[in-house]
């Protein structure tokens, strides 16, 4: 993928400025890591590729870097995963290979800035993109709502049990 005009990696709500090293969404600067972060730039590189354990260790960690690489990969993964509010069960942005690596799974527009995005007279961005943008915003909202319907589904149940089981031991009591 090549990109110009002020390498933005723009994919849902979120928008990747390479120039000024950080992540927004919707506007607001997220926070994440230097780790995290060119791990993000990494995956967002070859998006829908499959990106190796072994690349990322190459690309992240130079030649004579003791660390403990699994661990420090997972947690990079997990604060993107946090920061977008992902999850590796049900992905929206990084998908989990087992034993193998990532893949940025989000379709990425690369362009200047949205406030440069389609300047007076200039070009305006085709309604295919501007349609898969929203497309997939929706899709990654659907599947966040999802994830909160279960926790609080999950929730329901617990409270309901220990309410189920304070019952029977007030009646075995009695």
């Amino acid at each position: 993928m090549s990109l110009t005009q002020g390498q933005i990696r723009r994919f849902g709500p979120f928008e990747l400025d390479l120039d000024a090293a950080e992540v927004r969404q919707n506007g607001l600067r997220v926070r994440l890591q230097p780790q995290p972060f060119k791990l993000l730039v990494l995956l967002t590189s070859r998006p829908g590729s499959l990106i190796t354990r072994e690349e990322i260790r190459t690309q992240l960690w130079p030649e004579g870097t003791f660390v403990d690489f699994d661990q420090s990969v997972n947690f990079a993964v997990k604060q993107i995963r946090d920061a977008f509010g992902d999850s590796a069960s049900h992905p929206v942005y990084l998908e989990t290979v087992p034993r193998q690596g990532y893949r940025f799974i989000a379709p990425i527009d690369a362009g200047p800035p949205v406030a440069a995005a389609s300047p007076p007279g200039g070009p305006v961005p085709s309604n295919t993109v501007r349609l898969q943008k929203a497309m997939w915003a929706n899709i990654a909202e659907l599947r966040l709502a999802e994830t909160r319907q279960r926790k609080l589904m999950r929730l329901t149940i617990a409270g309901l049990v220990v309410l189920l089981v304070a019952l029977v031991l007030f009646i075995l009591l009695r």
